[in-house]
């Protein structure tokens, strides 16, 4: 008796078991409170027993599909039109789920390590920055109070795995917009104020992490730089759990801030290579090869006073700042420029966060949304040599300007020799005349070629200039194609 109780037992559990697998489940990115991509075709997909019937309905559209013998379904819905009017989306089949307060805009995924995944509630416990000009929004998440900014946090351990609570996307505040990327926050808050539409913000980023652990591993054995070469720093890792499993998720463009723990490793054309590969992996996975990807300069540090597993000296940032420039080459690339940004140069994490988002959104803006001003500081095009200066010329300029007239103008120069002198600066229109009484036939130039800079030179429209090298060896050895 006890064994038939046993059995009948198993065998109900084993019902309630079977009954339980065959419902519907969502991917962790499809929840109430998400921001969907205007204007493309959304796809809204999940899980179910083989051969289940689905219905998805929203916005006046309803679409039905049947699950595959692997257990998965998926449906396109038709570009959808901007909505800040909360809607709700049904999907039923074995059971019926409902998510709520959907809105329609822009959504932007933004990644990297600690500098993107630098929180909002660290802006209540930080000084007051120096650069009174740049402003604190110390306050900012108590005053937080936007509907039309949605937020969602990858977590790594989940993010693979259907979901049932479809709980994942918050309104951006309180305790949610705590946990959340400053960097993200800010550019979505200067973007929605400029665009009056919903934004949707996906964070996925690690402190720490080096860029590989974000690109496929085959990926990087498909560039030819990386053929004969040992990989490291576990590619795939990131890739594989947190960016990957929500490609489906239709989106505008890329955020990216990360680039120290390569340039601990002392890195320049290798990390070219490697941001190069990720661009076009993450493009490939999101079916959008002109999708956006804007990325922030590594900010000012003191590389060269740490010691490691390589060794650092004052050209180690430069260089790589330089690597980080030639992404500049590939089609829709934006980099915002960080050197104005660091008050302590032992500091790794600057807090002008509210700042770097502002920038990148001012980039998108232009670049993106079709705003009519410029989106890039000062750019080297040119250099002419005329009796013992050097005259170099700018691109994205509209005439010149140092920010901070009093300070070094960070230029110097240098003859055959290749040893450099502070350069006295004078601008003239869209060009910067160099000479140095130390430097009778200068034959190169630099600017900001150091990990402490001083120089402020901007274009009127107050954009700064990046560090660059008028010899730059990277220019010719990059291959972009």
């Amino acid at each position: 008796m006890k064994w038939a109780t046993k059995l009948i037992g198993f065998l109900m559990l084993l019902m309630v078991s079977t009954q339980l697998s065959a419902k519907i489940l969502l991917p962790q990115i499809l929840s109430s409170n998400m921001v969907l991509q205007r204007n493309k075709a959304v796809v809204i997909w999940g899980y179910a027993a083989p051969g289940e019937k689905v219905n998805v309905r929203f916005a006046g559209q309803t679409k039905n599909t049947t699950t595959t013998p692997a257990g998965t379904w998926e449906v396109t819905l038709d570009p959808l039109k901007t909505s800040s009017v909360p809607q709700s989306m049904f999907i039923s089949g074995s059971n019926k789920i409902e998510l709520t307060n959907i809105l329609i805009g822009e959504v932007w995924v933004c990644s990297g390590q600690s500098n993107m995944e630098y929180a909002m509630r660290k802006l209540a416990k930080i000084p007051k920055p120096l650069n009174e000009k740049l402003g604190f929004p110390k306050d900012e998440v108590a005053q937080a109070k936007n509907p039309n900014i949605r937020i969602f946090l990858v977590n790594r351990k989940t993010l693979a795995k259907p979901d049932s609570l479809h709980q994942s996307w918050s309104v951006a505040r309180e305790s949610a917009l705590k946990a959340f990327s400053a960097v993200g926050y800010f550019y979505a808050k200067t973007l929605q104020e400029k665009l009056g539409i919903p934004i949707g913000m996906i964070e996925t980023a690690v402190s720490g992490s080096a860029i590989e652990p974000w690109i496929a591993k085959d990926a990087l054995l498909t560039e030819d730089y990386f053929k004969d070469k040992k990989l490291s720093n576990d590619p795939g890792k990131f890739y594989d759990t947190m960016v990957e499993p929500m490609s489906k998720f239709k989106i505008r463009g890329f955020l990216w801030y990360q680039g120290e723990t390569n340039c601990f490793l002392n890195e320049t054309i290798s990390y070219a290579y490697k941001m190069k590969t990720l661009i076009k992996l993450w493009r490939t996975a999101w079916q959008d090869q002109n999708a956006p990807f804007y990325y922030v300069q590594i900010a000012p540090y003191n590389y060269s006073k740490h010691s490691g597993q390589v060794a650092l000296d004052e050209n180690t940032e430069p260089t790589f700042w330089e690597a980080q420039a030639e992404l500049l080459r590939m089609p829709q690339t934006g980099m915002i420029a960080t050197t104005d940004l660091n008050d302590n140069g032992e500091d790794l994490h600057p807090t002008y966060k509210w700042v770097v988002g502002k920038r990148l959104a001012m980039l998108s803006l232009a670049k993106t949304y079709g705003n009519k001003t410029r989106y890039s500081g000062p750019v080297f095009s040119s250099l002419l040599q005329k009796d013992n200066s050097l005259i170099l010329k700018f691109g994205e300029a509209s005439g010149l300007e140092f920010q901070q007239p009093n300070l070094a103008t960070g230029f110097e120069i240098a003859g055959a020799d290749g040893k450099f002198y502070d350069a006295t600066a004078k601008l003239i229109g869209n060009t910067v005349v160099l000479n140095s009484p130390m430097v009778k036939n200068p034959i190169c130039a630099r600017y900001n070629w150091t990990e402490t800079p001083k120089g402020t030179l901007a274009n009127t429209e107050g954009w700064l200039a990046l560090p660059f090298r008028t010899d730059n060896p990277l220019h010719a050895q990059f291959k972009i194609n």
